[in-house]
């Protein structure tokens, strides 16, 4: 089997378990795990950096910059995200010096 097969097949595999996983967490478990899968984001950063610089052709290449974009803007907006949740969280007087 050819190495791009088996990547695709792991990609496959990776988007399968992860909705199947995704989709076995309470509703109400949602917002404060995604604070946690943040930092997991960050490891998906990093394997997109990894793969894309072993990538031996243009599509590769255009490939792993195409997923290290959506990587980053996942770990961007995540931490927005928790960071706009956890001000919701905070009390009265602190909310109303933050100025909202």
């Amino acid at each position: 089997m050819s190495r791009e097969i088996i990547l695709i097949l792991v990609f496959i595999v990776a988007t399968l378990l992860g909705y199947k996983l995704i989709n076995a967490v309470p509703s109400l478990l949602h917002t404060p795990l995604m604070s946690g899968m943040n930092a997991l984001s960050g490891i998906t950063l990093l394997g997109v950096i990894a793969v894309t610089a072993a990538a031996d052709t243009l599509l590769g290449q255009l490939l792993g910059v195409l997923g290290l974009v959506a990587a980053v803007i996942n770990v961007v907006s995540g931490f927005g995200v928790t960071d706009r949740m956890l001000r919701m969280f905070k009390g009265g007087k602190a909310h109303e010096e933050a100025g909202q």
